[in-house]
């Protein structure tokens, strides 16, 4: 694609960010972005709630607050219509959750069923988070555990049925907006932001050693999973998207004596994961302390270093 350039284009295609934003005037800048994607479960109003919740994710991961959205649909007409009547219904209960106006859309004929939002949101200029300035020093924080896509990949091998605990806790996790997290963050000061969605921790935290030219170093044992994750990792039920990921990301990774299955979690590809977060020691402990009563509590994984050797350094066992 061809690098776009403008003086009021604050955040572009350059640093793999999460979103786009275009400043306005001295006080206001847009956030613009789009995602939409194939069900992940069966149940369409979750499906819709979950894509809705990954549509919101880029603009809370840049600091921003979401204003309008529109609904991109993609429908078979093999499906019954209250299946798409129950992914919309989805999407807007979750736009509502955000405070997010649901202002319109556009519906395609396609083969496979497929949903998600553009959703435009708003940031003071001053105050945009990206993925590319995490400091030495810094510590990391994650909001959200991994191993949803294991976990569907599980589902969608009839290990994981609606009826288990693990089925409830993952679709719990990928439909909660990071909104709650980001609200709280804005307290604090905040280097580097990005949300884990398809490249897995460690594709979007190579992102942001690179963009930032730090070293990130990962305390594998620290990292929350989702309940099952590591057993159905260990199972083989990895998705190939993590094999993608490791590929992508795996030449700047040091992770001598880790185990794959430990390495198959850190790539596993999320959808609508939490933030990972780069902020002074101090500022995380007090931001952590304000996430302990929700319902994904924020934890500490790691930390900022001058760039080393390699960009990701993986350390200890999940």
């Amino acid at each position: 694609m061809v690098p776009v350039t403008d003086d009021r284009l604050l955040v572009g295609l350059d640093t793999s960010d999460d979103a786009a934003v275009y400043q306005i005037d001295d006080s206001r800048a847009i956030v613009q972005t789009l995602d939409f994607f194939t069900p992940i479960v069966d149940d369409p109003y979750t499906f819709g709630a979950i894509a809705a919740a990954n549509s919101l994710s880029d603009v809370y991961a840049m600091g921003g607050v979401p204003l309008t959205a529109m609904n991109i649909v993609c429908f078979p007409n093999c499906l019954e219509p209250w299946v798409l009547t129950e992914i919309l219904r989805g999407g807007a209960d979750k736009m509502k959750e955000a405070e997010c106006l649901l202002v319109g859309g556009h519906t395609v004929e396609d083969d496979e069923p497929k949903y998600g939002l553009s959703v435009l949101g708003m940031v003071h200029p001053d105050k945009v988070w990206k993925n590319s300035s995490a400091k030495p020093g810094d510590v990391l924080v994650l909001t959200k555990p991994l191993g949803a896509g294991i976990l569907n990949t599980a589902l969608k091998g009839g290990i994981v049925t609606p009826q288990d605990e693990e089925y409830t806790h993952v679709t719990e996790c990928m439909g909660h907006l990071n909104k709650y997290a980001a609200e709280k963050l804005m307290d604090f000061t905040v280097h580097a932001v990005t949300d884990i969605t398809g490249f897995g921790l460690l594709g979007h935290a190579f992102e942001m050693a690179e963009g930032s030219f730090c070293t990130l170093e990962i305390a594998a044992n620290r990292v929350p999973v989702i309940k099952k994750a590591k057993e159905y990792a260990q199972m083989g039920l990895v998705p190939a998207g993590a094999y993608a990921n490791r590929k992508y990301a795996g030449v700047a990774v040091y992770a001598e004596g880790v185990s794959d299955t430990t390495m198959d979690l850190l790539y596993d590809p999320q959808t609508s994961g939490g933030l990972l977060i780069s902020m002074p020691q101090d500022d995380a402990l007090r931001f952590i302390d304000a996430m302990k009563e929700e319902t994904f509590p924020a934890v500490q994984i790691g930390q900022v270093t001058e760039k080393q050797t390699d960009f990701i350094k993986v350390q200890g066992e999940i």
